[in-house]
């Protein structure tokens, strides 16, 4: 049921007025703001000539009071960025401000019409109509998430609309239930059609292409195992960013007086600038005439340079500093109507280039299953031969009247499984194109990324069975499941039923295979079992995206709720929710016989380390593994399948370069910089300082004792921090909190840069001569506080509060007063600060600790040690301060506002632009941006490979890892890259073999077993531990004892009791002495 009480801003969209009367089957519309409580459903929902409305609203209070706001964060209400933060990472503001004022259709409420509109609710459009004159069908059932057996015979829209609002009641989710007029659809900024037949789909698309302004255009059909997208945004549609990726720089290093001139950059990171690319400079020293803003184009782009398309003979002559930033240009894209693109559709968009000649063949094929349904009404039926030659004949009959671009060979069988599937909608090929669909919505409604131009077409034939199956296969049973059986047959039906599918993780991609899996009667027969584990809890940013979560389940365990959401969408899904995170720590929970019993193990982890512990288990045991990732609006899937492929730990991206600690703390150049060292200053201020500071007040002596035997200058930072909280920086009113913030204040912006400048000057000289502060180094300047710089201010309130909270202080509500703060930070005593000339400042890149180690370190921690002492005397028993461990997620809590402030304000010192609180969240939080049309996309493709795993038998050649990119759109396939084979005699293995040596051997009849393998074995480990080697006189004493009796004792391995063998790692020779890598050696000893 819908949420009760749950308030917030929506707009009303009934109808729309035109020249004063009312269009047919609709009220006039409102667009105005206003309040409203949902309190049921039944008054929540309006009928009025067939068009249901839900509403929401919201009782907001639009005051506003004189607070301190961060600095670029005000008038941002009208986007809920704790539940849109993910989104807000991919599309920004202004795309997310398109997107709450748009108005779009979807017709056609069968499974792909259901993903569309539930991505797009996610996303926040302003309103969705959901259009569909049909009723539910059981047959329809095995597609549409939103459907439930007591859901046949309804209308497909009145069906859909309460499940759909639940996912956002910020959206108005309405129901179109009688015939579309053209006119009808003046109200929308995009509208989708998903079942309309070709010649009503021309009138509408002229329709749109010529209103004014341009109404979005797209038509999409799953049909089976193939699908299709048409695009047309009007005759002149703008991209403003046709990628989403942020503007390229570069830091100049030098730039020629010349003809083109040539420009260098500093050797910090590869340009990634290309040829015809636009650039502006700025802080260039010397040959100012760059600075003026004016886009310049670039030629001859290389890693480390470029060539300026421009004369710079006469400019002044290049001195130092400078950063050349890309300006992306918007592009103007010309789309032409259906009715012209049939006839001439361009270039289509590829996804698999060994399907190079498919499209043009399915063009034809669609257009002929349009045909067949105007002249039989009715689809063509699954197994009937002469339905499908009746659809051959019509597609070669629109091929011979093809003047150009006609097919000359036209594949029979491929249409022939066009012709058996066409009346389904399959799951996994909805949630595909859901995906790609959703989000070519969002480009219309925003004009952020590349639409798709115009037509793309896809299939995965290799999904069908191996076998040939009987037409009577395809027979309808009267089930749930009867569409996806005129696809693959029953039998396939039945193995999907009876799997023991592991899915790990059940946050975005966990729920959308959840909702797949179940749709696809996935563990819903009596040997079925779906077990699912997620350690996690639900948060409200989760809400935009995790689609089986609602706002009163957070705090709930993910696997838990999802678990039962996927079990009402199908309630014959035998499912176990677990809460155990996967790793060594819980092979107790999945214990060998678990991973023994399993089918198929699909992840859905948001970690490289994890994902690379499933796929060892999965190595280790030999399951399949289905692998899928997102990043904003990218995706990608890797199958890695027994024997077939190489498994996911194979190959690794190259890790991230982490900029250097001296850089970081004493020579920042971007704000990534400057964030990182707010985050590190943050954690080591209120949260390991306090746990210090507990840490040394719950055990005294063995506190001490321990930094004395350490020693190091580590010791002595740390022991000195701890006595600055307990001694002079100790905080017992809020008024010392604000001493505490103002003081920081000038430590960190002013007088640590007094002392940088101090040691170096900018005229200061490195030991070969050269400048000290040359590129990347930029030279800082000292901030002068004034309680009039709201930056200043806002930086002494959130790190007060934040003081306060940390020694248990109440925080007063005149602290949020510019006004009342600036008086109170006024009565702070700044004491004059002289730099000192004996400051060692760290400058060597490989340094790892900026702790300078001294002679005196020992004598200095024993000192800190007694006055510490001293100061326990003073304090009331049991005190204890409150570490504050950072969240990124809770606006509320200052703690961004802190770091966000450390950062500004640092990057203020060193001329490097600001960035507002909710970008400081995405770099500092390291958030990962995500959205869900691009999840929804991965899953289904995964899911595609999940009828090849389960059917069994397919070949490398049939399966697809996934790359694709829908901001430009980009699909790349390709087949997965098979195992290294090792060869020995007339053996050979890969990495997903395991040697079994059964019968608890003794380590004598394990060295035989070796032996007839035409091995030597000079060398056995359980471990870290060396049970063997030839080379030992005395472990030829351990021949004849058992090996596990070994393991015991000498590498004292517990065996637990759920666990029947254990693994040595074996090194061996053949008989020239080469070394022979083999596989893990399982013994079984019971």
């Amino acid at each position: 049921m819908l949420p009760r009480k749950r308030p917030v801003d929506c707009v009303l969209v009934e109808g729309e007025e035109e020249n004063g009367s009312k269009t047919a089957g609709s009220t006039s519309i409102k667009k105005h703001r206003f309040g409203c409580v949902l309190e049921s459903t039944e008054n929540a929902t309006t009928t009025t000539n067939n068009i249901n409305t839900s509403i929401v609203g919201n009782n907001s209070d639009n005051s506003s009071s004189d607070l301190i706001m961060a600095p670029g964060d005000a008038n941002l209400g009208d986007i809920d960025e704790d539940l849109h933060s993910r989104q807000l990472a991919v599309y920004g503001r202004e795309t997310m401000r398109r997107l709450f004022a748009s108005n779009v259709l979807v017709s056609g409420m069968q499974g792909l019409g259901a993903e569309i509109a539930k991505n797009l609710i996610l996303a926040g459009v302003k309103s969705i109509a959901l259009h569909d004159e049909g009723e539910v069908e059981l047959w329809d059932l095995s597609g549409n998430f939103v459907f439930s057996e007591k859901d046949v015979g309804k209308n497909r829209a009145l069906a859909s609309v309460q499940k759909l609002q639940e996912l956002n009641n910020a959206v108005v989710v309405s129901t179109l239930t009688t015939e579309l007029t053209k006119e009808k659809l003046s109200d929308f900024q995009a509208v989708v059609f998903t079942d309309i037949n070709l010649k009503k789909a021309i009138e509408f698309n002229d329709y749109c292409h010529s209103h004014k302004p341009p109404i979005s255009f797209i038509k999409a059909e799953v049909r089976g195992l193939f699908g299709s997208v048409f695009c047309d945004f009007g005759p002149e549609f703008t991209v403003f960013d046709v990628d989403g990726e942020d503007p390229h720089t570069g830091i100049i290093a030098s730039i020629s007086n010349d003809n083109p001139a040539l420009v260098s950059c500093v050797d910090d990171e590869r340009l990634e600038f290309e040829d015809g690319d636009l650039v502006v400079f700025s802080e260039v020293h010397g040959m100012t005439e760059l600075n003026d803003g004016k886009p310049r184009k670039i030629k001859n782009a290389r890693p480390y340079s470029f060539t300026l398309d421009e004369d710079t003979l006469k400019f002044g002559t290049y001195e130092k500093g400078g950063i050349v930033t890309q300006v992306k240009q918007p592009k103007m894209l010309n789309f032409k109507p259906l009715k012209e693109a049939l006839n001439d559709p361009g270039d289509f968009l590829l996804s698999d280039y060994s399907k190079f000649d498919r499209p043009t063949l399915l063009h034809l094929a669609f257009q002929a299953l349009d045909k067949f349904l105007s002249e039989l009404g009715r689809f063509p039926v699954a197994g009937s031969e002469e339905d499908a030659q009746k659809l051959i004949t019509l597609t070669a009959n629109i091929n011979e009247r093809l003047e150009d671009g006609r097919v000359e060979d036209i594949d029979l069988k491929l249409l022939r499984h066009f012709a058996f599937g066409a009346r389904a909608v399959l799951n996994p090929m909805a949630a595909m194109f859901g995906g790609i669909v959703g989000q070519e919505v969002v480009k219309a409604c925003s004009g952020k990324f590349h639409p798709l131009f115009q037509f793309f077409y896809f299939d995965s034939l290799e999904s069908l069975p191996m076998e040939n199956l009987d037409p009577s296969a395809f027979q309808p049973l009267n089930s749930r499941f009867d569409a996806q059986i005129s696809v693959f047959g029953s039998k396939l039906q039945k193995k999907l039923e009876d799997a023991n599918v592991f899915i790990v993780g059940s946050g975005a991609l966990g729920c959308e295979f959840l909702k797949n899996v179940a749709l696809m009667g996935v563990s819903c027969g009596k040997e079925g079992r779906l077990t699912i584990t997620d350690d996690d809890v639900i948060e409200k940013s989760n809400l935009s995206r995790q689609f089986l979560f609602r706002d009163w389940n957070i705090g709930q365990a993910k696997s838990t709720v999802a678990a039962a959401a996927a079990a009402s969408i199908n309630p014959s899904l035998n499912i176990e929710a677990l809460q155990n995170r996967v790793g060594p720590e819980t092979e107790n929970v999945f214990d060998d016989t678990f991973w023994e019993n399993l089918t198929v193990v699909i992840n859905a982890l948001d970690n490289v380390n994890a994902r690379l512990y499933v796929d060892q288990r999965c190595l280790y045991f030999q399951k399949p593994l289905l692998e899928s990732g997102t990043l904003g609006a990218k995706c990608n899937t890797q199958m890695v399948i027994p024997h077939l492929t190489e498994n996911y730990g194979a190959s690794r991206d190259p890790p991230e370069k982490q900029a250097p600690m001296c850089t970081v703390h004493s020579f920042p150049h971007n704000i990534d910089h400057c964030l990182t060292w707010a985050r590190s200053e943050f954690e080591g201020l209120l949260e390991k300082t306090p746990a210090e500071v507990n840490a040394y007040l719950s055990n005294p002596v063995e506190y001490a004792t321990a930094m004395a035997n350490a020693g190091d200058a580590l010791a002595r930072d740390t022991l000195e921090r701890v006595l600055e909280c307990l001694d002079k920086e100790k905080c017992e009113t809020f008024q010392d909190c604000i001493t505490w913030a103002r003081l920081k204040f000038e430590d960190y912006f002013a007088n640590r840069v007094k002392q940088l400048i101090y040691t170096f000057p900018e005229d200061a000289a490195t030991s070969t001569g050269t400048p000290f502060w040359s590129a990347p180094k930029r030279f800082p300047h000292p901030l002068e506080f004034s309680a009039s710089d709201p930056g200043h201010l806002h930086f002494v309130m959130s790190a007060s509060i934040l003081r306060a909270v940390s020694f248990g202080i109440p925080v007063p509500d005149w602290v949020k007063n510019p006004k009342m703060l600036a008086e109170a930070v006024e009565k702070v005593i700044v004491p004059e600060f002289q730099p000192k000339k004996d400051v060692k400042i760290v400058t060597d890149e490989k340094a790892t600790s900026l702790a300078t180690a001294s002679a005196d370190d020992i004598v200095i921690i024993n000192e800190l040690i007694k006055r510490l002492e001293q100061c326990r005397k003073n304090l009331p028993p049991g005190y204890r301060m409150k570490p504050i461990q950072f969240e990124k997620d809770d606006d509320t809590n200052f703690h961004m506002d802190v770091i966000a402030a450390l950062a500004n304000m640092r990057a203020r010192n060193y001329s490097i632009p600001e960035v507002d609180k909710l970008k400081a969240k995405f770099i500092a939080g390291r958030i990962i941006p995500a959205i869900a049309t691009s999840t929804a996309m991965a899953t289904g493709l995964v899911c595609l490979e999940l009828y090849k795993v389960l059917d069994g038998g397919h070949k490398l050649e049939d399966y697809r890892n996934t790359f694709a990119n829908l901001a430009l759109p980009l699909f790349s396939m390709a087949e997965p890259v098979p195992p290294k084979v090792i060869k020995h005699r007339d053996m050979k293995w890969t990495v997903w073999d395991r040697w079994i040596i059964k019968d608890n051997p003794t380590l004598r009849e394990l060295l035989q077993w070796l032996k007839d393998k035409g091995l030597n074995a000079y060398s056995i480990s359980c471990g870290s531990c060396l049970l063997y080697n030839s080379m030992f006189p005395k472990h030829r004493e351990r021949m004849d004892r058992k090996v596990v009796d070994l393991v015991r004792e000498v590498a004292k391995l517990e065996l637990p009791p759920f666990r029947s063998h254990f693994d040595v790692v074996v090194a061996c020779e053949d008989d020239d002495d080469n070394d022979i890598d083999i596989p893990p050696v399982s013994i079984y000893y019971r």
